[in-house]
């Protein structure tokens, strides 16, 4: 039997990266999945990539309580329910030292990568709970357990997606929901291909070797492989796992926290 045979979930940031390779792999498991963002394009080429009946899309601002609302409802009336949510949605924002960073580009990081899980966890919850439980995913990221420099912002964010996991998973309990954080290292996507272009133009490839030089494992992971690890964490197999954190990160911060 496939792991997520009749489940229902949610993926925002489901457009490209991550989000696309575990909408992707939680259909071959037999899940309907909606997937959220905020460029359309991006949505539809997931669609295409996928291909099948059971993936469909709504286009949202996560960080907005009312389309927040609303792709939730959409799941509902469409499927029927809501059994698994990955708020996998974010964004990097500028690589800048303190005194250069300004208030309203903190702002729209936090918007995006707190607020956003907030309120999806705030409006699929009572969904959960009128199915008897089901699992909560947040994708933080390395930088959700050690900091790296000119990169306030975003790492505030990520050390808040794990406290907020750490802080739900008590909320969640009563009603068999669980919540658990992801910590991606770098992986070989869209995202990190952005970074190598901002702080090495020119020189992408060198920085990609340099850093996946630092990591024991030598190389970058890869979005199927962090899927996999929300495939875990959405199926029946991590029934007893809430409250955690999992690096997949091939093992880079091993030597920093």
């Amino acid at each position: 039997m496939k792991k997520l045979e009749n489940k229902v979930a949610i993926v925002t940031g489901g457009g490209s990266g991550i989000g696309a390779a575990t909408a992707k792999l939680f259909v071959e498991q037999g899940a309907k999945v909606l997937i959220v963002g905020r460029s359309e394009e991006k949505l539809r080429k997931t669609m295409q990539d996928v291909n099948h009946e059971n993936l469909s899309y709504t286009v949202a601002d996560v960080s907005k309580e009312e389309d927040t609302q609303r792709y939730v409802q959409h799941a509902v009336e469409r499927y029927g329910g809501i059994d698994v949510l990955v708020s996998n949605a974010g964004t990097v924002g500028p690589y800048k030292h303190i005194l250069e960073h300004t208030v309203e580009d903190f702002d729209k990081v936090i918007a995006t990568n707190v607020r956003g899980s907030w309120l999806a966890i705030k409006y699929t919850f009572p969904e959960l709970q009128k199915r008897g439980g089901g699992s909560v995913i947040l994708t933080s990221s390395i930088v959700g357990v050690a900091g790296f420099p000119a990169h306030s912002a975003y790492t505030s964010s990520k050390h808040a997606v794990v406290g907020m996991a750490r802080a739900l998973a008590h909320d969640g309990a009563p009603f068999h929901i669980r919540v658990n954080a992801v910590c991606p290292g770098v992986i070989d996507n869209d995202m990190m291909a952005s970074t190598h272009r901002l702080l090495a133009p020119g020189a992408e490839e060198q920085m990609k070797s340099t850093l996946a030089a630092r990591v024991p494992m030598k190389r970058y992971g890869t979005n199927e492989e962090i899927a996999r690890m929300y495939l875990f964490l959405a199926s029946d197999d991590s029934s007893y796992c809430t409250g955690g954190v999992y690096l997949s990160d091939g093992g880079i911060t091993s030597g920093l926290i």
